[in-house]
């Protein structure tokens, strides 16, 4: 089994020192993506805020795939980029980091706050295997119209359902149910999204129709 086949199938691998020649070609080619995808999330990190096409443009030809609805702001990091696939409308805030040895696909109108953090890969427990440097990936699957709070951590093999909420600072470390709450380190359940969260839209705060209604494609 490759080097690229292991990762694929979340196994333990390490990015260096292989001796299979054919594992030697994998191990430079993933090296250079890696390199290559520093230098486009600098150049995306420096253009100017106005540059709307520019920064497309740079999502584009890097991610695996990307809806036409797509902003990140500055201070963006992902290891290769083209592991990452964003559909239709997506918002990530400032400070956003993606580690992509693995897959993440992120649904539409999905919102990410502050210095979240989507990690698919993790290291063992046993000391010897972190020791040797070994690494394993699981792929993120995050759904449709989830919102994600600032400083929250997204951990390997992890599925988000449509619509649910992660609070402020959670660290998700298991699969989290659709139209839910849930917030923690470890992420848990809170509540059920409910017809009351139509009317309140923070604590006893209470939404002014109709100015919230708007168009479904607004």
């Amino acid at each position: 089994m490759t080097l690229k086949e292991r990762i694929d199938n979340g196994m333990i691998f390490y990015e260096s020192g292989h001796k299979d020649p054919i594992d030697q070609k994998i191990e430079k080619e993933l090296a250079e993506e890696r390199n290559h995808c520093k230098e486009m999330m600098f150049d995306y990190n420096h253009t100017r805020p106005g540059d709307r096409e520019g920064r497309m443009k740079i999502l584009k030809s890097l991610l695996g795939k990307c809806g036409d609805r797509v902003y990140i702001e500055d201070g963006v990091h992902m290891s290769y980029g083209s592991n990452v696939f964003l559909e239709g409308m997506f918002y990530a805030n400032y400070n956003l980091t993606i580690v992509d040895d693995g897959k993440v696909y992120i649904g539409d109108k999905t919102m990410v706050g502050p210095s979240v953090t989507i990690c698919t890969t993790g290291h063992p427990a046993y000391p010897l295997y972190r020791e040797m440097v070994a690494h394993y990936s699981l792929p993120i699957h995050i759904g449709r119209n989830v919102w994600i709070g600032s400083n929250a951590v997204i951990l390997p093999g992890v599925t988000i359902g449509d619509n649910s909420i992660i609070g402020a600072g959670s660290v998700v470390t298991r699969d989290i149910p659709e139209n839910v709450v849930a917030v923690g380190n470890p992420c848990k359940v809170m509540r059920e999204i409910t017809e009351r969260d139509r009317e309140y839209y923070f604590r006893d705060l209470k939404v002014d129709f109709p100015y919230t209604l708007r168009e479904e494609n607004c």
